[in-house]
């Protein structure tokens, strides 16, 4: 992409901070599109975990949100993990505080739960095998159709799963602010205009949105049904981010973000905790390796066993 003289002058020191410190830089879709350029591997979370999980790397820098960080740092207890700002939090993570998530899994004990990784690393602990939204389905349908489960925290994910799989999980009450943004009577306007855009939607969307949708999957699958259908444009209803690579891998194809029920900057569905990430704050946090994501040793063996138990099942 083409940079400002003050992000080049960054984007170079970034360079070699990265080289001089053996420093691995993680970048989620949703982020800016300088982060994402200058990342050493971007993908959503599921990839992101696998990517963790096997670096060599000393150092890890995290741009995307907390949750994120933490469960980095839970797959590389030994390794120094940094956010590039500690206030890149989670809607959906906040909405399932631990202590609440406790006593709601303390009155169903018969039943297994199943975590979204978008979830805090002490939800983590409390959970037998953590998903996302790539691999949910498959670990899912690994336990028997008579197992009772509990899936958190995402409700509107839930619905979605229930309906897929003939389930009726217990469901956590929480939601991404984000994917509950989309106007369905505006996407309808926008497909009226584009007749010949196909909907995909993220199944954090809430279920009239999904219910419209030509094709439903993770960040990654939205991303691989784009290259590999013969549709020259989309409505793409997830955060607007995920456009940046999109439009990188197929030029010659249109990417439209569904409309937000608000009006805002980019008339789309944008996590303002994805963009508090800048190129400046990464540059510091490479440079002082703060801010430091820190979490008790207990938490973290308990938050491995899960996140284990997903990369067996998937």
């Amino acid at each position: 992409m083409n940079y400002s003289s003050n992000q080049s002058e960054l984007v170079q020191e970034i360079n070699r901070l990265k080289a001089a410190k053996n420093a691995l830089i993680l970048a989620h879709y949703y982020q800016v599109p300088e982060i994402q350029d200058i990342a050493d591997f971007v993908g959503d979370s599921l990839a992101l975990s696998r990517k963790a999980a096997e670096t060599d790397a000393e150092l890890i820098v995290f741009a995307g949100v907390h949750f994120m960080a933490e469960t980095a740092k839970i797959l590389n207890p030994g390794k120094k993990v940094v956010l590039p700002d500690l206030a890149a939090g989670c809607s959906l993570a906040d909405s399932c505080p631990p202590a609440d998530f406790k006593s709601f899994r303390e009155a169903h004990p018969d039943h297994i739960v199943v975590s979204y990784i978008n979830c805090s690393a002490e939800v983590k602990t409390l959970s037998d095998v953590i998903c996302t939204s790539s691999n949910a389905l498959q670990i899912i349908n690994s336990f028997p159709k008579d197992q009772k489960l509990i899936f958190a925290p995402d409700v509107n994910m839930g619905r979605y799963l229930n309906k897929e799989t003939g389930r009726e999980m217990l469901l956590w009450d929480g939601a991404c602010i984000v994917h509950e943004a989309f106007d369905l009577e505006k996407i309808l306007n926008l497909k009226a205009e584009h007749p010949e855009a196909k909907i995909i939607a993220h199944p954090e969307s809430e279920t009239p949105i999904l219910k419209v949708a030509n094709f439903i999957g993770s960040t990654a699958a939205l991303l691989r049904y784009a290259q590999e259908d013969e549709a020259q444009s989309f409505i793409v209803a997830t955060e607007h981010g995920i456009l940046h690579k999109m439009q990188e891998l197929m030029p010659e194809k249109t990417f439209i973000p569904a409309p937000a029920l608000e009006d805002n900057t980019c008339a789309c569905s944008e996590c303002a905790f994805m963009k508090v990430n800048t190129l400046e704050k990464l540059r510091n946090c490479l440079r002082d390796e703060q801010p430091e994501i820190l979490l008790p040793d207990s938490i973290m063996k308990e938050a491995l066993q899960p996140l284990n138990r997903m990369f067996e099942l998937s």
